[in-house]
């Protein structure tokens, strides 16, 4: 008779991990539940001031002006109507048939952003590319 004094090895503990993907499953549906997101409404726009030259008389410039209330003026020559059409064709005989002017939109702080959005397409369809912005020096916004 053998004596057998070689401990007997208990198995070897298993992790369970479906338990723990479970609470943490939970978890991470709880983090996207309770996170707020900051509504765009709460923001608070300041129009862009920037420090430019004086405009200067260029030949090959369009100055569309954009009232607070939604009228137009192409290089100071107001726009019967406020539709994209009629815009569009007064750009196009201020173009003079010329594919390298440049649009520069002066629009009023507070006129509509449909209304300058009427000035972005009404330049598209006139074929005009090059389009820029007016803004206001810095010496101007002081409040």
């Amino acid at each position: 008779m053998a004596l057998n004094f070689r401990r007997q090895r208990p198995d070897e503990p298993e992790i369970n991990l479906i338990p723990f993907i479970d609470v943490l499953l939970v978890i991470l549906i709880f983090l996207m539940l309770s996170t707020t997101y900051s509504k765009f409404t709460e923001l608070q726009i300041n129009l862009p001031v920037a420090d430019a030259d004086q405009a200067r008389d260029r030949p090959h410039e369009i100055i569309v002006a954009v009232a607070s209330d939604g009228r137009y003026a192409v290089n100071k020559k107001p726009v019967d109507g406020r539709s994209v059409e009629s815009l569009a064709a007064e750009l196009v005989a201020a173009a003079g048939g010329s594919n390298e002017m440049i649009l520069i939109v002066s629009a009023d702080a507070t006129a509509a952003h449909q209304s300058v959005i009427n000035v972005m397409d009404a330049a598209r369809r006139a074929g005009i590319a090059k389009l820029t912005f007016a803004t206001q020096s810095s010496a101007g916004a002081a409040r």
